[in-house]
């Protein structure tokens, strides 16, 4: 029987570095270092729901730990003159001591802009989950992204899926959208995907969004 498997864990090493670097630790607190990671995601993603964040990497040493937050709206983030940037860091601070995650000496938070953000799955996701709920006809929405995705240069392929009540039928469903190809067992091939869900008053919509942009050994080569 075949099995689905995440296109990023499917390419990592090869493709995809992993998002969370230690470069100390041990066995014996592998849960406690995990437990803080998937908290401080988890915290990051509810507070900057607005600011299109696409990926949050954490790297921690011995004595440091740094959180890279990459988003298509970096000024929004940052705020005036940093403003913005130091009531995230002091309100994460605020939120591991009560949730007892140690903090290192030198605790620091990056951000970082993002290029290309209408090639990158989780940003478009973002946008497909912003024009749900302000209540836009969904196959308009979808057919809309997946044409601006399409736009981009050095996109080969898109596919999007949207399931559960759509335009608030009694029956959940699911509607799909493709054009171009995703060939999603081609390891070589660079697919970014990324889930979200779009909270509506009649229920969660989950969003799956696949963007394919090439074979990854002819981009080295170019």
């Amino acid at each position: 029987m075949s099995h689905n498997v995440h296109p990023y864990a499917h390419r990592l090493v090869t493709l995809r570095d992993w998002k969370s670097r230690w470069f100390a630790g041990n066995k014996k607190n592998y849960t406690e270092l995990l437990r803080a990671d998937i908290l401080i995601r988890e915290y990051l993603e509810k507070k900057l729901r607005s600011a299109y964040v696409a990926d949050i990497e954490i790297e921690r040493s011995r004595k440091a730990t740094r959180i890279i937050i990459h988003t298509s709206r970096p000024g929004m983030v940052i705020g005036r003159q940093g403003e913005g940037a130091k009531k995230i860091r002091q309100d994460l601070l605020t939120f591991m001591k009560k949730n007892n995650i140690n903090t290192a000496e030198d605790f620091r938070i990056d951000i970082a802009e993002v290029a290309n953000p209408d090639a990158n799955a989780k940003i478009v996701s973002h946008m497909i989950v912003e024009a749900l709920e302000k209540r836009m006809p969904f196959r308009r929405v979808l057919k809309q992204t997946l044409d601006k995705v399409m736009a981009v240069r050095g996109v080969k392929g898109a596919k999007i899926s949207l399931s559960g009540r759509l335009g608030g039928a009694e029956m959940s469903r699911k509607e799909e959208l493709k054009k171009g190809g995703v060939p999603l067992q081609f390891i070589r091939g660079d697919i970014d995907y990324a889930t979200n869900t779009a909270r509506l008053s009649y229920g969660g919509i989950g969003i799956k969004v696949w963007i394919y942009k090439g074979d990854s050994l002819e981009q080295g080569q170019k």
